[in-house]
């Protein structure tokens, strides 16, 4: 659906919401007209204040939903008056105004929850965007994409945790996922995400850096829960996070750190298949690392190419069918376009596969090789004179000819020469 026809939509739905104590009215009194019940009906007019505040919860609407109400039961024109006599009019008068003040106290208690409840995701998505931030459209030699969906709704963030840096030794990426999901997992993912940005640009080799993310964690673990220090049978013993380490130097070659996590797939036109199959090193937490870490080697990226690094939530969502989600047959379809196109094709895919009903978070990194930058002119610093812009439209000979020499006018000429002759 368009964003034309979604505005339609919606501006019905408000009109029909706005215009719902109005008809209810009218509705009761059409009814007490044709087949009169003695009033008995009327009772039913002291629902038009309690619909407007559910239908829109807004106190304007409350208030002329009662007045819709109370002129119900007015005469007009000398007509005789619908239903009961005065007695049981005055009681329906005054369950309207029950019904009137009850509602307007409610539309008010709501207007100030949902007031505190807009201010408070205002302040959860400040925090989320400050724990994992958007990637700019470039890092170093990549273009990156990214995105992140959570299992729990009305969350933007998870269990899984991912970031691209740029440092001297190279463009340097991480994607990970904790253990469990959702909010309750946001703090291990914190614990990580601040450690590798930090030991990224620290360390010269993957190695260290693999070893400062079990470090943190298990510091983490630790600060936790003092129990989970006790040994093998602490409550926390099973508490893991599989972690990918990638590293893509100037020159495009990649490699790679892996523990517990999917190796990432290479992309391009018209191919998508796995880095490397070898088996990665344990997750974080349940094996002390080893004493040797060497780096495999995920080749080349070259112009055209790319590395999807994803967390195993992607291929474990089930569809409506119970199947599960087609990675690779997305990702091939959009092969060979940018990263972000690719991203947001298995984004739109992948909520259709699950009917927006995921049961793990899931989270996609697209690094894509960059275009060379294009030299431009060196910004004026001090002592620097700034560049002179040539006029593309005047012709490239005229700015690099010779110079001619400066023309001396006849009489300047004719003073050096009287100046020169002898006396």
């Amino acid at each position: 659906m368009s964003d034309g026809a979604r505005a339609d939509v919606t501006r019905t739905r408000w009109t029909f919401v706005l215009a719902l104590p109005a008809l209810w009215v009218f509705a009761v009194l059409a009814w007490e007209l044709s087949w009169p019940s003695s009033g008995q009906l009327l009772q039913l007019l002291a629902a038009a204040p309690a619909i407007a505040c559910a239908g829109t919860g807004r106190r304007l609407c409350v208030v002329m939903g009662g007045v819709c109400a109370l002129l119900a039961l007015v005469p007009f024109d000398g007509a005789p008056p619908i239903g009961p006599g005065l007695p049981a009019r005055t009681v329906n008068c005054a369950a309207i105004l029950t019904v009137v003040c009850a509602s307007y106290l409610t539309a008010g208690r709501r207007l100030r929850l949902v007031r505190e409840l807009v201010r408070a995701r205002e302040v959860a998505a400040t925090a989320q965007r400050a724990l994992l931030p958007p990637l700019p459209p470039r890092i170093g030699t990549v273009a990156p994409a990214a995105l992140h969906l959570s299992a729990d709704e009305g969350a933007s963030m998870g269990g899984d945790l991912y970031d691209v840096v740029a440092t001297r030794y190279g463009v340097r990426a991480v994607i990970g996922d904790v253990r469990g999901h959702g909010l309750a997992a946001l703090a291990t993912v914190a614990a990580m995400l601040g450690c590798f940005r930090e030991a990224a640009h620290d360390e010269a080799e993957l190695s260290g850096v693999l070893r400062r993310l079990e470090r943190a964690h298990a510091r983490h673990l630790a600060g936790r829960d003092p129990a989970a220090d006790t040994g093998p049978l602490g409550p926390d013993a099973e508490e893991f996070v599989t972690v990918l380490l990638l590293e893509i130097a100037p020159d495009g070659t990649a490699r790679a750190l892996n523990c517990g996590h999917p190796w990432p797939y290479r992309v391009a036109p018209g191919v998508v298949e796995p880095v490397v199959r070898a088996d990665p090193l344990p997750p974080l937490g349940l094996f002390p690392l080893p004493r040797a870490l060497d780096t495999v080697a995920c080749g080349r990226l070259t112009p055209g190419e790319g590395l999807l690094l994803y967390t195993d939530g992607a291929h474990d969502a089930r569809g409506t069918d119970g199947g599960f989600f087609p990675l690779v047959e997305t990702v091939r379809r959009f092969a060979g376009a940018r990263a972000d196109a690719v991203v947001g094709g298995v984004h739109d895919a992948l909520l259709r596969h699950a009917r927006g009903q995921l049961t793990d978070d899931v989270a996609l990194v697209m690094l894509s090789a960059a275009p060379p930058r294009t030299p431009g002119p060196a910004a004026p610093g001090p002592g620097r004179p700034a560049a002179r812009v040539e006029e593309p439209s005047r012709p490239r000979t005229q700015l690099q000819g010779p110079r001619r020499p400066a023309r001396v006018s006849a009489a300047s000429d004719r003073g050096r020469a009287a100046t020169n002759r002898p006396a």
